[in-house]
């Protein structure tokens, strides 16, 4: 039987250990492809443990939720997906899902990026009805994913973006990135909630965080809103300050405000110009830094803490 190697998932709450498997099989609407890097992502580890929502939850099972590809006909792709099982040497992919990348991309770069950029593109350019000349405030906005939403809020015509978070040295960066004003969260309750009034008119709220914090910005945001009718855009992407809120129902009577979230499952993909994401993010424009790890030493890489503005990736 022919085989290759890959991460495997034997036990919930365990790294990935480096096996041999099954070689994948083609069929007639697939094709099997070279994986080339691959991005040890939140949701990545999150799906692993089988408490994200889009876990199976069977096992063994080889993780990873997107990469980059070697097609059969030597052109570069980006694939998605949370079954994908990407963290193996060869794959199956669905060409009619895989996104073209240009031809001298960095596999690395774009495995880094493609997911922490997606988020915020995905949620701006598929799952709201965002239009140029908006506002938008980014809470969260020191992650990896969250200094992205900052540059491509801008880039897709954004009008004021503010960023929120807890590092004050990032967001100061943020400044010179894209960001018109920041918001900085800290440890006094109500000096955050005083900072977030300058959020008060924004049209969007891409939210990383969510939790308590997310509970004291949309009590400051809604109580100074000088338009109770203007709509509130506010999309759940994140969840780093805890997974629920608790949001009193006069909230959603006396404001326009309107509450979604952005993940697998929520958006229909076709929508997304995930093309254009794709080259923006190969020529740079939207990446961040790969901290590149053999397939080999997975589990070390697992348990790797990633330092700011830094993502993990894989080489088979």
């Amino acid at each position: 039987m022919d085989t290759i190697n890959a991460a495997l998932i034997e036990a919930f709450g365990e790294p990935p250990h480096y096996r041999s498997v099954p070689a994948p099989q083609t069929d007639s609407h697939h094709e099997i492809a070279e994986v080339l890097a691959v991005g040890i992502h939140p949701v990545t580890r999150g799906i692993a443990s089988g408490r994200h929502y889009a876990s199976a939850g069977a096992l063994p099972f080889v993780p990873g939720i997107d990469g980059v590809v070697r097609r059969t006909d030597g052109s570069l792709a980006y694939v998605v997906g949370p079954g994908s099982g990407t963290l193996a040497e060869r794959i199956l992919i669905d060409p009619r899902s895989a996104v073209p990348l240009p031809a001298d991309a960095d596999p690395a770069i774009v495995a880094a990026s493609m997911n922490p950029a997606m988020s915020s593109w995905i949620a701006l350019r598929a799952r709201i009805a965002f239009t140029p000349g908006q506002s938008i405030l980014v809470i969260g906005a020191t992650g990896a994913a969250g200094s992205i939403a900052v540059k491509a809020a801008r880039r897709l015509g954004a009008g004021r973006i503010i960023a929120a978070g807890r590092n004050r040295q990032r967001l100061d960066q943020l400044l010179s990135e894209g960001a018109d004003d920041t918001v900085v969260l800290s440890s006094d309750d109500e000096a955050t909630s005083t900072a977030f009034v300058r959020a008060a008119d924004v049209d969007i709220v891409l939210d990383y965080v969510w939790g308590a914090p997310a509970e004291l910005a949309m009590e400051a945001i809604l109580g100074a809103r000088r338009d109770h009718a203007r709509q509130l855009d506010w999309v759940h992407i994140g969840g780093t300050g805890g997974p629920t809120i608790t949001l009193n129902g006069s909230a959603l009577r006396s404001t326009a405000l309107r509450i979604s979230g952005s993940g697998f499952g929520s958006v229909d993909m076709r929508r997304a110009d995930l093309p254009e994401l794709a080259a923006a993010v190969a020529s740079g424009e939207l990446a961040i830094r790969p901290r590149t790890v053999s397939l080999a030493a997975i589990e070390e890489a697992w348990t790797h803490r990633d330092a700011p503005g830094e993502r993990t990736v894989i080489i088979p």
